[in-house]
């Protein structure tokens, strides 16, 4: 059993405490005397050229302090993406500059062009309308074929809409189209991965405050990578010191990848505060995040599977087209090129695999990585390919996905798209799903379904993704701009409580229950007397962020390592305690003894003294117990899993409603179960609305007609069945100190392409010959597509 508090322990989240009784502080409570509001003159304009912005008459309205223009951010530098991508033919991606006000053009409905700065959010809203602006509008640039065939431009001085054209691998190029034009049997699916909007709780908040006695900065913001913020803004952005800014992201109310990136707000009011001398505050509304927070996924692709006449997979081919909204986000090429191409060779032996991508242009909101970041992209079109293949051939789904399987006898295994598995079982993940999802009762259950006029199916997905970006220099020399390590501090007090301070920051993963239980088992301590410090850049040390499922992988190893180096110099301080040479001092449960005898102290005697150095040869040993570590991987790590999902269809309306989801997962090690359920839990949820309910609508005028809640669905409770999760089948990652693999994206991972297949079982089921459904699957494209079938 594990111990109570460390490793393993299904352990409640300690910071739930203070959210379910309304104790949380997130950006929007933080109160400072004299504050300004900012609120920001957005286009109603998908795409058109500002010929002049009139400010006089708002400026002279009550309460107004400030009018910022685009004119005011002429000479600061545009917000950078995080990857540079280079074309399948040498050519380096188009990078148009991304600036913190519209300067020149407006490119997408809600893109700022003015900011108003006043006394109170009414007057400064009261001062917007009064904004005169005059813009010459163009025809919008929607549709992502139109736009890379015409000649009317989002971004004019780059003469183009495509920021990229990206082959991998290129090598496999010719082989791949060989063996597809060769194959016994090829499939070709074309499909749509939905746009989404992402919807955190929390919307986006930014208060800039400057402090006119030491020139210093100081930003609040609902941020998921408070580093790469300050490092944004001084760097590329504001060119303000990076020692003379802080960014602080106190409790953040869920992000998904939405704020993971710099937004122009965060800049502006910054700009603002130093030249009123003030705190300038702005919260989005509503509204204002469908029009401005980055979107997710928005992918059409084609893809081929080629398979001999035993079913074995040869290869498989997809052609992408990319959108990447109207100015390119923080890490908007990173996600259709490498976090989705180099997994389009799945759990599978697959020889050969070529991806092209092309991403593009458009007069919408910026797009980039939404709970899973192209890993989604990936499982979809590989899962929902392979399962029409399975039909097309006549062969079990369940039963051509474990043909093709990597065997365990096979890792490390270099699959075709790049990359190194170092651990798997998913005929055992398969296996594991069947029996508690009880597969072998399907036939009476879709019986009793049938007997109340329901359609019933059965759907199944294996799936693999690519947690904890890594390493550096691999990653550097594939086009990031940034290191993907992270980092911590141990601080051990003299009365032997600790202070851990981490660079993931943590909004919904649990960081505050699951790095203590980590700290705790090492030092055989009490897991409640450390506390985990995070989101502030002057307390922590330089980490990049929680996104990607990499917190535990990458900043929880670093915790590992700082926590060995405490271990290490405390038992040097415990032989000088007890007298003894360092090599004869055993260290368990919290205790520090000499071997062979009954001499020992305690951890927490160890840390007083480290203090009070009275007696320490200080030229070895020097006073305090405290340590950073910096820990970058050697690779990502590779959760996978077997899903299952059941749904009813009624015919006559076409609603689809998911009656069963079973996730089977292999997370390696698992810190804390509880934890990783509601990971789980959570990312199912996500994963359902985007199969059946969630899609963002703009029409070609570039109005979002899904701007609401009113108008974009998100998925209830009656929409969700009750989950069977289960990760007991862990293979231990063989590459980081905890044998962890990521858990935070699974969910939206596996879900999607494990509902639709359900969905298309149950209408083949019911003699419909429906071969695909895009998503979201509504009632309305369900019903639609059975009046059509034949």
């Amino acid at each position: 059993m594990p111990k109570d508090g460390g490793i393993g322990a299904a352990t409640t989240r300690r910071e739930d405490v203070r959210f379910l009784t309304g104790k949380g502080q997130y950006s929007d409570d933080i109160r400072t005397f004299g504050e300004c509001a900012a609120v920001f003159a957005r286009s109603n304009v998908a795409n058109g050229t500002i010929k002049s912005i009139n400010t006089e008459a708002a400026a002279a309205m009550p309460g107004v302090l400030a009018i910022f223009t685009g004119e005011d951010f002429v000479e600061v530098g545009g917000n950078p993406a995080g990857w540079a991508i280079v074309s399948r033919d040498g050519e380096p991606m188009k990078e148009p500059k991304r600036p913190v006000l519209a300067h020149g053009k407006v490119r997408h409905v809600g893109d700022a062009y003015a900011a108003v700065i006043a006394e109170t959010v009414q007057q400064g809203k009261d001062a917007v309308e009064a904004i005169e602006i005059d813009i010459e509008e163009h025809d919008a640039v929607i549709n992502m074929a139109d736009a890379l065939s015409g000649t009317n431009y989002v971004h004019d001085e780059i003469g183009t809409n495509q920021c990229f054209d990206w082959g991998w691998i290129e090598d496999n190029r010719a082989a791949t189209d060989e063996a597809i034009k060769g194959a016994h049997h090829v499939t070709t699916l074309e499909l749509v991965n939905n746009r989404l909007v992402p919807n955190a709780m929390e919307p986006r908040c930014s208060i800039g405050h400057y402090n006119t006695g030491t020139g210093d900065y100081t930003l609040h913001t609902t941020s998921q990578n408070p580093h790469l913020t300050r490092l944004l803004i001084s760097a590329f952005v504001m060119g303000i010191p990076e020692n003379k800014l802080t960014v602080i992201a106190p409790d953040v109310g869920g992000g998904f990848g939405s704020k993971i990136y710099h937004y122009g707000e965060e800049a502006l009011v910054l700009a603002a505060a130093k030249k009123l001398g003030r705190t300038v505050k702005w919260t989005s509304d509503r509204s204002e995040a469908f029009l401005t927070d980055a979107h997710g996924r928005d992918h059409v692709t084609k893809i081929e599977l080629a398979m001999d006449k035993e079913g074995n997979f040869l290869a498989f081919r997809t052609e992408t087209m990319a959108n990447v909204g109207a100015y390119l986000s923080n890490f908007s090429t990173a996600t259709p090129t490498f976090l989705h191409g180099t997994l389009m060779a799945g759990n599978y032996t697959v020889p050969l695999v070529y991806v092209n991508v092309k991403t593009v242009f458009t007069n919408t909101a910026p797009v980039d990585a939404y709970r899973g970041a192209g890993r989604p992209e990936a499982t979809y079109s590989l899962e929902r390919v392979i399962d029409m293949a399975a039909r097309e051939i006549g062969m079990d789904p369940t039963e051509l996905r474990r043909k093709n399987f990597i065997k365990p006898d096979q890792y490390p295994y270099a699959s075709a798209a790049g990359l190194e598995y170092d651990s798997g079982n998913y005929d055992a993940l398969m296996d594991q799903m069947e029996k508690v999802s009880d597969k072998a009762g399907f036939a009476a259950r879709r019986a009793e379904s049938e007997s109340k006029g329901l359609l019933r199916g059965f759907g199944v997905n294996a799936y693999i993704e690519a947690c904890g970006i890594a390493p550096s220099n691999l990653v550097g020399i594939l086009g990031s701009r940034v290191g993907l390590y992270d980092a911590a501090t141990v601080r051990v007090n003299a009365t032997g409580n600790l202070s851990v301070m981490v660079g993931a920051h943590s909004h919904g993963q649990g960081h505050e229950t699951v790095f203590p239980q980590v700290v705790a088992e090492m030092l055989g301590i009490d897991a409640q007397s450390i506390d985990i410090v995070h989101g502030d850049t002057s307390k922590i040390p330089f980490g990049m962020g929680t996104y990607g499922s990499r917190s535990l992988a990458v900043c929880g190893s670093a915790v590992v390592r700082a926590t060995e180096k405490i271990i290490l110099k405390a038992t040097k301080i415990a032989a000088h305690m007890l007298e003894t040479e360092e090599n004869n001092v055993e260290f368990n449960d919290g205790t520090f003894s000499v071997a062979g005898t009954n001499k020992s102290v305690s951890f927490g005697e160890v840390a007083l003294k480290a203090y009070i150095p009275h007696e320490f040869p200080i030229e070895a040993i020097e006073p305090g117990l405290e340590e950073t570590a910096f820990y970058d991987p050697a690779n990502f790590t590779y959760p996978s899993g077997a899903y299952c999902c059941e749904v009813e269809i009624d015919p006559e309306t076409g609603k689809v409603s998911v009656d069963r989801m079973t996730a089977v997962d292999d997370f390696g090690n698992v810190i804390n179960p509880l934890v990783v359920t509601g990971q789980v839990h959570g990312g199912l949820g996500q994963g359902i609305g985007q199969a059946l309910v969630e899609n963002t609508t703009y029409d070609d005028d570039g109005q979002l007609l899904s701007a609401s809640y009113m108008d974009y669905t998100m998925p209830r409770a009656d929409d969700l069945p009750f989950y069977t999760v289960d990760h007991s089948m862990g293979n231990a990652c063989t590459h980081n100190p905890l044998g962890v693999k990521g858990c935070g994206e699974a969910g939206a991972i596996g879900s999607p392409p494990t509902v639709v297949n359900a969905v298309i079982d149950a209408l083949q089921s019911g003699g419909k010959n429906i071969t695909h459904i895009d998503m979201p699957m509504t009632p309305h494209r369900v019903w639609s597509a059975m009046q059509n079938a034949k």
